[in-house]
């Protein structure tokens, strides 16, 4: 019996009636809840368009999939809609296109009649995400940061903190030189890790006193790729 069941649903039906739709579709949009609510765990930033649009992308795309199945012409005129349609919107992060690939990956499955696979599909990918960011898998350590200083033209930024380097960080990079306000001031940009956490006020009066007490930026390094599903 318990084969029965794997069968049909690892099946994929070469007509879809009414009622399997129904199914599917609901399906679809239990699992796009699951995923949209699993991407809000510990987010970046939170976007409730994204969050409403993983809800609906897994039963929009299972619907495409099931009007074009075996139908050439159809899928080309789809393909072709597809392409006049432009997308305006701010870059999105890993972890968003990850959620979106994987929404659109359980319509695919959904559509083609193939309803286990969605299910076991996105079951394992939440759950090996989670098990990753519990792991902290690939995450930046709270001792690294990026450092944004302004200095006068007149100063050499190529050895000008080296000594406040070596005494408050463990690693320094320096990433980026910027010229602003008409080549008067240089904006730099680096990568450090701190020696001592608890020193980084210091750290920061230090380079106060050597760049003319001009802007200074330090903020939690965004290079560790935190973004998880």
């Amino acid at each position: 019996m318990l084969n029965d069941i794997f069968d049909s649903l690892f099946s994929s039906a070469d007509a879809m009636t009414m009622g399997n739709y129904f199914i599917c579709m609901l399906v679809s949009l239990a699992l796009g809840a699951l995923i949209a609510v699993c991407s809000m765990y510990k987010p970046t930033t939170r976007s409730r368009s994204l969050t409403v649009s993983l809800v609906l992308l897994p039963m929009i795309v299972q619907t495409i999939i099931a009007l074009v199945n075996g139908q050439v012409g159809a899928g080309i005129a789809v393909a072709g809609a597809f392409s006049l349609v432009r997308f305006r919107s701010a870059p999105a992060s890993a972890r968003d296109i990850t959620s979106i690939f994987l929404a659109m990956a359980v319509g695919l499955a959904n559509g083609m009649g193939y309803i286990g696979i969605a299910v076991i599909l996105t079951v394992v990918v939440l759950v090996v995400n989670f098990l990753l960011a519990a792991l902290g898998f690939g995450g930046a350590t709270q001792r690294e940061r990026d450092l944004k200083i302004v200095i006068p033209e007149s100063l050499n930024y190529t050895d000008a903190f080296d000594d406040l380097f070596r005494k408050y960080t463990s690693r320094h990079e320096l990433l980026t030189v910027k010229t602003t306000n008409m080549g008067s001031l240089y904006k730099l940009s680096y990568h450090i890790v701190l020696k001592n956490p608890n020193r980084e006020k210091e750290f920061i009066d230090a380079i106060r006193c050597r760049n003319g007490n001009l802007e200074i930026i330090c903020s939690l390094s965004d290079l560790g790729g935190k973004d998880a599903i």
